[in-house]
């Protein structure tokens, strides 16, 4: 038989803090908590957002709009007006929903990054089977990275600029649903109006039928006119409800931006947004400054620069050291050990090469997005002076043309010499004439918004594309640049 020496004290304790770590390491980790989705909660929440104008009007108190009809306060009480309608579709669109969700993503990374690398614990154990004296033996080793390299810090540095490019990426969606919001809003005030002339086009038609019928009696028009006027009036009763469909498609529209149910629709007023054209000494600096589609791409050419920066720093190692206890021939071992990696065969090249060829994929993206943007300002401003031109031909000419047209015709009918016909053609062609002004009036706001969408909002964007912070932290300014500072998540 042989014989094992009775273990020190110093030993025991060893072996009972061995066998404690795993248990003592498991304290940190994470339970799973389900989430159920209920979709018939989501559905109820969807309905009562019109009620919820408490928590909408202390958001709409946080926005810093640069708008000064949003500024004059947030009260749905008496109707909802496009100002307003901003307002709502910033706190309750599902696109910018979403994105502060992805956001989110984002800031968990940031949060988490640059973390040392978990301790690693092993245990060996061994045991001769053969006929010897020699006892159990094992041993117990632990180990820990120890990131001398900075790699650590540049991870943090890479998921603040990603996390930025985030962020900008809100700003962008909230600036673009500013401005579906308008042009939604003016085309359905412009087919709610294209329905208030298609009414009394009908209620002038009736007239003229009526008169018509008094003329037929008198012998002064045959059937075959008169079947015309029927037909004329007939054929608009029919565009009527065409009119009216399309109104209530465009109103669709609109409470699809503004993340609201078809019950609120009643509330909203039907009203033309007041844009004006922005005054800018120099558009193509206020273009590079404060476009905020732009201003993604130069966050996102900054997290390329982090990663590429990230990627080389990793080539250059970090120090592993550990330290154990063990027995082996009845002998009590305390065990060291270090080891570092020699970075001569790989150094992270296929990381580095991918990531600078990454860069010059973002660095390309980013000054086509400027081509881009450039002639569509361009464009827009033309479309702009076009529709103006248009509108003021039509205000200037056809306009007085079509009054003294009307005015004649009055005079006419009270001799008693109306032509049906051309009384018939004169009202057509002014419904038409007010038809199409409507339509320039989108048309020439639709300009504007493009415009002011292109050219960004009043303050400059970061990050500058000049400028390479290798800054992690979120400043008061940054958050400054997001217009909803924490809209519904």
């Amino acid at each position: 038989m042989s014989f094992i020496p009775p273990a020190s004290t110093g030993c025991i304790r060893w072996r009972i803090l061995i066998l404690l770590l795993p248990g003592v390491l498991l304290i940190g980790c994470q339970s799973y908590e389900a989430a159920p989705l209920d979709i018939h909660d989501y559905r109820s929440s969807f309905e009562d957002r019109i009620d919820e104008t408490e928590t909408v009007t202390a958001f709409a108190e946080r926005l810093n709009a640069t708008d000064e009809a949003i500024n004059r306060g947030f009260d749905p009480s008496d109707g909802i007006c496009s100002a307003e309608g901003e307002v709502l579709a910033l706190f309750y669109n599902n696109r910018l929903r979403i994105a502060r969700l992805e956001a989110g993503v984002a800031l968990a990374t940031l949060e988490t990054a640059g973390l040392w690398d978990d301790p690693v614990f092993g245990f060996d154990a061994a045991e001769i089977l053969s006929p010897t004296t020699t006892p159990f033996e094992w041993g117990a080793m632990g180990s820990l990275t120890i990131p001398i390299s900075g790699r650590l810090d540049i991870e943090k540095q890479r998921a603040g600029a990603a996390y930025e490019a985030e962020l900008r990426t809100i700003v962008d969606a909230e600036w673009r649903t500013r401005a579906d919001l308008r042009k939604s809003w003016a085309r359905w005030a412009a087919a709610s109006e294209h329905l208030l002339l298609i009414d009394e086009l009908i209620v002038k038609l009736k007239e003229i039928n009526s008169q018509a019928d008094l003329l037929m009696k008198a012998g002064e028009i045959n059937r075959v006119e008169r079947r015309l006027l029927k037909i004329e009036l007939a054929d608009r009763l029919v565009q009527a409800s065409e009119v009216e469909l399309q109104a209530l498609n465009a109103l669709n529209d609109l409470l699809d931006v503004m993340g609201l149910p078809p019950s609120a629709g009643p509330l909203l007023i039907p009203e033309f947004p007041a844009i004006e054209h922005p005054e800018v000494p120099n558009t193509t600096e206020r273009l590079i400054q404060s476009n905020t589609e732009l201003a993604v791409r130069f966050a996102e050419y900054e997290t390329a620069e982090e990663t590429l920066r990230l990627e080389i720093r990793k080539q250059f190692p970090d120090i592993v050291i550990g330290s154990g206890y063990g027995t082996q021939f009845n002998d009590q071992r305390v065990m060291f050990g270090l080891s570092i990696p020699i970075p001569i065969l790989n150094a992270n090249r296929a990381a580095i090469a991918e990531a600078a060829a990454r860069r010059e994929v973002v660095r390309a993206a980013a000054e086509t997005t400027f081509e881009s943007l450039y002639r569509k300002l361009e464009t827009a401003n033309a479309a702009l002076l076009l529709k103006q031109n248009q509108r003021n031909q039509y205000t200037d000419v056809i306009v007085p043309l079509l009054s003294a047209q009307n005015e004649d015709l009055r005079k006419i009918a009270e001799l008693g010499e109306l032509d049906m016909f051309v009384l018939l053609e004169t009202v057509n062609r002014t419904v038409q004439t007010k038809q199409r002004l409507i339509d320039l009036r989108v048309e020439e706001l639709d300009a504007t918004i493009m415009v002011h969408e292109i050219l960004g909002p009043a303050i400059p964007m970061d990050p500058a594309p000049t400028m390479n912070r290798h800054n992690t932290n979120t400043t008061d300014s940054d958050k400054d640049n997001t217009f909803v500072a924490g809209g519904r998540k």
